[in-house]
């Protein structure tokens, strides 16, 4: 830990005041230590919360200390502004924000991308300094807990899971499966026009509440019901009619 006289030591150690190799890599090693390739780090903050937006921003703190020349920790400031990566090519791209919490890597460019930053378009180096934390990107997550939504591919299964809502919205949507398409929930609400082909059954009793109206045949059994079906057995008085025709 700091002392409340000299507070931090510095990164030399005792070793490394010998006269050649060590003074040698003593200064190899300092001067590497300023230079940042890719560590972990914790998400702080981030600019977009799953909605559609351009791809956004994260405030990122690196988890694996600095130390000093006796091993005291030395924390890592937050690092703020860091784009991160979404998989996407053109207009089309899936949405997966970072939050507060996240585990992930992040990577240093080796030079400054600031300007390219802020205009998406080739640029000089905004500066001089060559890989610094500041030219981070956050490429994704990593150490993360059990996710509630998420897409599982198995062998012979996809599994796409959601905890809430799940919307799929399209001018034209298409379910074909090669033997059997099921759809099980207590209530099922079709809204528009229905169009049906093939035969229809099923295992119990279904019931229908409401009004219909009908343009065509009806049958059943075999036997027409609609509004030009007939009955056998009809005679004036009280009696019931015979059957459908």
């Amino acid at each position: 830990m700091p002392t409340e006289d000299i507070g931090y030591r510095g990164i030399g150690r005792a070793v490394d005041a010998a006269p050649g190799y060590n003074e040698i890599r003593f200064v190899f090693m300092s001067l590497m230590a300023r230079m940042s390739f890719c560590t972990l780090v914790e998400v702080k903050g981030v600019t977009n919360a799953g909605g559609v937006s351009p791809v956004g921003f994260v405030d990122v703190q690196p988890l694996v200390n600095q130390t000093d020349g006796q091993g005291n920790a030395i924390e890592h400031g937050v690092i703020y502004g860091i784009p991160y990566m979404r998989i996407q090519g053109g207009n089309n791209a899936i949405i997966i924000d970072p939050i507060v919490g996240d585990i992930g890597m992040c990577s240093f460019a080796d030079r400054d991308i600031s300007i390219v930053k802020n205009t998406k378009a080739r640029a000089n180096p905004g500066s001089k300094r060559k890989l610094s934390k500041a030219d981070g990107i956050y490429t994704g997550g990593c150490l993360n807990g059990t996710p509630s939504q998420y897409v599982r591919f198995a062998d012979g299964i996809v599994e796409l899971i959601g905890t809430n809502n799940l919307n799929v919205k399209a001018p034209n949507v298409a379910i074909t499966g090669s033997s059997q398409v099921s759809i099980t929930s207590p209530n099922i609400a079709l809204n528009g026009n229905l169009t049906m082909a093939g035969q229809t059954g099923g295992s119990s009793e279904a019931t229908l509440t409401g009004n219909f109206n009908i343009t065509g045949t009806i049958k059943n059994n075999g036997k027409n019901i609609g509004d030009a079906h007939t009955h056998s057995g009809v005679q004036p008085g009280s009696g019931n009619s015979g059957g459908v025709n």
